[in-house]
């Protein structure tokens, strides 16, 4: 039996693997493999061209407008969604009083809702927020109106100035539910012995969420910092349905630039190149977030 337990093994693995192999693996390496070609997609023939398309788009003004966007996001999309988070999901839990770890009342429903946009798909939730924003028939500008703020409308989507805030203000409204319930579940597992023990000495709620609840829940900040990062260097689906990258291209992201130069310019060996560059971004990104953010590990028995 256990010289049999080794194919037994392979059995199970081996046909997983050769899938992941050939529907993950594969694309990355045919993809570095056309980043160094002139092929336009539509025919079987290409030329060897090296390094002339990653050159190309080092003068690209498109791409690097494209990739100040994405380092914006990048920055801001994980603060302002972690911060909105952590707060949510403390007063949820922990923010009934008493120094108990137990939430406001009616904290369950409030939890629903705030997860309620995760069951919605990227698409449903562009289309849903595009006619939101709509200047003439939107709920927004319908609210403004009604409560005398006309002054305060605007064309969301159509205005250079504003587009690009209104779509990262989605991605936050998307995305906050989802953290609000993972961290209300780091929470839980805090014991409420601590919690009591910071009541009794007099700390108000801020000092107990900054110097317990954060240092306790550090891992799964971490994992959500990485999370958002790299949620920031894509944001294709969502900037594709609402915006496509406009208006003045005010809203374009690496992974819409790589999408119109493949589908809009037929130059599909560019736009590999400009996946690999999305690649080692994201490899990047990963590690340098995982050694900034890395603490010493909080244990409690």
């Amino acid at each position: 039996m256990k010289h049999g337990k080794y194919p037994l093994l392979a059995a199970f693995l081996l046909p997983a693997l050769g899938l992941y192999i050939y529907f993950v693996i594969s694309p990355y390496a045919q993809a570095f493999y056309i980043s160094g070609t002139d092929w336009l997609g539509l025919s079987d023939t290409y030329n060897w061209v090296g390094f002339d398309n990653f050159v190309r788009l080092a003068k690209d003004e498109y791409l690097r407008n494209a990739l100040w966007h994405n380092a914006v996001l990048m920055v801001l999309l994980p603060v302002i969604t972690i911060v909105l988070g952590l707060f949510l999901a403390s007063m949820l839990n922990v923010g009934g009083g008493q120094g108990r770890v137990r939430g406001l009342p009616g904290s369950g429903l409030y939890k629903v809702i705030f997860f309620a946009p995760q069951v919605l798909s990227v698409a449903v939730i562009g289309v849903l927020w595009k006619e939101l924003y709509n200047p003439r028939s939107g709920l927004i500008n319908g609210g403004l109106r009604a409560l005398g703020l006309d002054s305060l409308t605007k064309t969301w989507l159509g205005d250079p100035d504003v587009a690009f805030w209104a779509v990262l203000a989605v991605m936050v409204w998307a995305n906050v539910g989802f953290y609000v319930v993972l961290f209300g579940a780091a929470m839980q597992s805090i014991p409420r012995d601590i919690y009591e023990a910071v009541a009794l000495d007099g700390a108000n709620r801020w000092t107990a969420l900054w110097r317990i609840t954060l240092p306790l829940v550090w891992d799964t900040v971490q994992v959500a910092w990485v999370y958002l990062a790299i949620l920031a260097l894509d944001g294709f689906a969502l900037v594709q349905v609402m915006t496509r990258g406009g208006p003045n291209f005010s809203t374009d992201v690496v992974g819409q630039r790589m999408y119109d130069v493949a589908f809009g310019e037929f130059k599909f060996g560019e736009a590999s190149a400009i996946g690999v560059i999305m690649f080692f971004l994201t490899l990047s990104v990963t590690v340098i977030a995982l050694r900034l953010s890395r603490r010493e590990k909080v244990e409690f028995s």
